[in-house]
């Protein structure tokens, strides 16, 4: 498999750089964002495969948006108070899942899960 890069956006600075040093040795290359646009530069900037950004920054629209723009992405959604409505809401808006901000071990299954899920669909 290809070497994968990810853009992350979170609201706690504390938690993004938690999440990067537990992403570290399974992804190539990890780009912290600090804002929406900034993200949304950093995706075709960096080539990224994976985007984990944050509820508390980005709406539903958006995250509908970035499904429309980035079509291969796997995005990933986090939320403090993540519930399986909000789950329901965010799969429907395009999102491949959606973790608990603090859940850095399921945010990384869940991108994972999602661009080997992806590998598989391109070369079938």
């Amino acid at each position: 498999m290809q070497p994968l890069n990810v853009v992350v956006l979170q609201s706690d600075v504390l938690l993004a750089q938690t999440l990067q040093n537990s992403l570290q040795s399974h992804f190539s290359f990890i780009y912290l964002a600090r804002n929406l646009g900034e993200a949304k530069a950093a995706v075709p900037k960096y080539r990224a495969h994976i985007l984990i950004v944050d509820l508390e920054l980005v709406s539903r629209a958006e995250v509908e948006w970035l499904r429309r723009e980035f079509p291969g992405l796997c995005l990933v959604c986090t939320h403090r108070l993540a519930d399986e409505e909000m789950w329901t809401e965010m799969v429907e808006a395009g999102a491949s899942d959606l973790c608990f901000s603090a859940d850095s071990q399921g945010i990384l299954s869940a991108a994972l899960r999602s661009t080997r899920a992806s590998a598989k669909a391109i070369a079938a």
